[in-house]
């Protein structure tokens, strides 16, 4: 598939007209040629046909970024250089997005494209009316090839070029080579929703190695599970497992957007509790709908786009709440994918819900059973698909996927039940119920249904088993695991914040997104201005830029478990509190009540903070640090041994300090 618009060698490039070039740019546009597009173009093709006169190499317009959802304005290959070009026609100025942009367009080809791993990538933002002095260049401190972005006019484009080609070393690019590379991306959980929305595949957003093969293999199981039942008209619940990262929200997407047609019978909506992830996802779709309108020309308001958006991505409670209306019609959709279903209500917390919130006293099911109820409303066939966290239930009340089983084999004898063969596995705890039914028809157990390898990172697919390992005290194992991934994904330790806030900020390039993360428990961080009961906006948090004080780029907001579930940033400041702490006996349990931490002995509520902790240890793509602050002698609350087993745990791992 040819990802760009238009490409040649640069000689076939010069001796083209304007018109042959112009033509097979329209050619290829996906979308209306509006007047202002037609004019870059133009403007880009003159400029290039006088500064590439001197070159051999080859030329490609309008390449595409799948991940992005976005196109480069022209790469060129010249030498053994990748040169990304972004032109800002008639402008004088070089804002800080623009730079980001065209970084995060080299970043792209250097992660994600096989044949510009190894390769220098000169990423080169032209404002042609600017007036700057010597443009730098410059190797980021990755050392990496990708070198830092460069600022151009007009008249000193052709300069940068000559200047980067001296600057660098090496062989020339066998363009034929560089062509036929595979383009393997790992788009975070907002951009894939944005590229599944706007009618990108999966297949086409998602890497193709072996270990993420498995992500198609579950949405092809899963949609001949919907086509089967259909067919055959009976009703399933499908219960999907998955290690933290590894694309289970991806998957419900995509089933989601496979089916987004109202009048359809397919007709499909994706649900979470995760009130914070529906809310970024809602709003970046609807963000990224009226930026594509103005680009094409087409003026939405944020309003009308929001509207839209909800649709097809709800809040489980609203669904739930449209259901109590009319207790009697079955809802629109015949499929519905709940996201993160270990954490809906069992039926004590859904009854005290109801009678202090809805005014509906003797409600006497769990969340599960009445949310199974709603779609036995239809007549003919309705399918569930419940996406399912192993260890992450992380708030009172959340029954775990044992509900979802149990509700079933309680009340609805005449569904068929498909299962992941994984969740068997002792984090699901499952054992009981799957025991209860295992003489029960219509049961198939798919080994399809398990996502095993995280694609969080895809730096390295072991960071969550190596989070496992260290909550589970495998010192011996975490380190072996540890020494896998340490060249690719980088962790340190340290016990100075403002150390922790420069590495982030030195790591990260482009428009890569840090932050800090801490747990809900973490009552005496104040000291180091973070205060987990100050309110913050996670929509402000995870999709403003970098002038907004209220984004995690400022680093003074932070964000807790409940914040970042089902979520990523790319690079992660872990900030460790008294509430979990390690000691000689292991792992201890603290909650801050009045003036004093209480230690916690009801063991749902030690599994809570623990599945917090490997929450908070499974954000970050790329990398994190570990901050354990040093505690104060003066201060009883924070004393420096609820703090010191903890880092001398963390450095017995094996993590380098700062």
């Amino acid at each position: 598939m040819k990802r760009e618009y238009y490409s040649d060698s640069i000689s076939n490039f010069l001796r083209s007209s304007t018109e042959e070039i112009l033509g097979v740019l329209a050619l290829n546009n996906d979308f209306a040629l509006i007047q202002t597009q037609r004019s870059a173009w133009l403007a880009q093709i003159k400029i290039l046909r006088q500064i590439l006169a001197s070159h051999q190499g080859s030329i490609y317009f309008e390449y595409s970024i799948p991940r992005m959802g976005r196109r480069i304005d022209v790469v060129l290959i010249i030498g053994p250089v990748i040169f990304v070009l972004e032109f800002k026609v008639g402008e004088r100025e070089f804002s800080t997005y623009a730079l980001d942009q065209v970084c995060d367009y080299a970043l792209d080809l250097k992660n994600f494209h096989d044949t510009s791993h190894e390769q220098y990538i000169a990423p080169v933002l032209i404002a042609t009316d600017a007036k700057i002095a010597v443009p730098i260049i410059a190797i980021t401190p990755q050392n990496d090839r990708l070198l830092f972005p460069i600022k151009s006019n007009l008249t000193q484009l052709g300069k940068v070029i000559e200047d980067v080609l001296s600057f660098v070393d090496g062989s020339d690019i066998d363009v034929k080579l560089w062509e036929s590379g595979r383009y393997c991306p790992t788009p975070t959980i907002i951009e894939a929703a944005i590229a599944l929305y706007n009618n990108h595949s999966v297949a086409n957003i998602t890497r193709k190695d072996a270990s993420a093969i498995n992500l198609n293999r579950t949405t092809s199981a899963i949609s001949e599970i919907i086509s089967s039942s259909r067919r055959n008209s009976h009703k399933t619940i499908c219960f999907v497992t998955g290690v933290p990262g590894a694309g289970k929200t991806l998957v419900g997407l995509d089933i989601a957007t496979n089916h987004i047609d109202a009048d359809d019978d397919l007709y499909s909506v994706y649900l979470s509790g995760n009130g914070p992830l529906v809310k970024i996802l809602c709003e970046a779709l609807a963000r990224d709908k009226v930026k594509r309108g103005k680009e094409e020309g087409e003026r939405i308001r944020i309003g009308i786009a929001r509207s839209s958006v909800k649709t097809f991505i709800q809040n489980v409670h609203n669904f739930r709440d449209e259901c109590l209306r009319n207790i009697s019609k079955a809802p629109p959709e015949h499929v519905v994918i709940f996201d993160e279903a270990q954490r809906a209500w069992h039926m004590e917390q859904t009854s005290s819900f109801m009678r202090r919130k809805k005014s509906t006293p003797n409600f006497n099911q769990s969340e599960p059973e009445f949310l199974i109820s709603c779609m036995n409303r239809h007549p003919d066939w309705a399918v569930i698909v419940c996406l399912v966290g192993g260890g992450q239930e992380i708030n009172t009340g959340e029954a775990g996927i044992g509900e979802w089983i149990d509700s079933i084999n309680r009340s609805f004898p005449d569904w068929h039940i498909c299962i992941s063969s994984r969740l068997t596995d002792s984090e699901y705890n499952a054992e009981k119920v799957l025991a209860d039914i295992r003489l029960r028809q219509n049961v198939t157990y798919y080994d399809e249904l398990h996502l095993g390898a995280s694609m969080r990172s895809f730096r390295a697919e072991d960071v969550s088993l190596l989070v496992k390992q260290m909550l589970d005290l495998e010192v011996d194992s975490a380190r072996q695991t540890y020494e896998k991934v340490k060249d690719k994904y980088p962790i340190v330790i340290t016990r100075d914040l403002s150390k922790a806030k420069k590495w982030l900020k030195g790591q990260a390039r482009g428009s890569e997104r840090y932050g800090i993360v801490v747990s809900s428990q973490a009552e005496r961080l104040r000291p180091h201005a973070i205060d987990v009961k100050s309110p913050m906006d996670p929509v402000h948090w995870f999709l403003d830029e970098k002038d907004d004080v209220r984004s995690s780029y400022y680093l003074e907001d932070v964000a807790t478990e409940f914040d970042v579930q089902g979520l990523e940033l790319d690079w992660a400041c872990v900030t460790w509190d008294a509430d979990f702490r390690h000691s000689l006996s292991g792992w201890s349990h603290h909650s801050f009540c009045g003036n004093r931490w209480n230690k916690i002995n009801k063991e749902e509520r030690r599994q809570y903070l623990k599945n917090a902790y490997r929450v908070l240890l499974t954000r970050a793509r790329q990398g994190m640090v570990l901050v354990v602050p040093e505690g104060d002698v003066e201060d009883h609350t924070r004393n420096s041994q609820y703090y010191n087993g903890t880092y001398s745990y963390l450095k017995e791992i094996g993590f380098a300090e700062i």
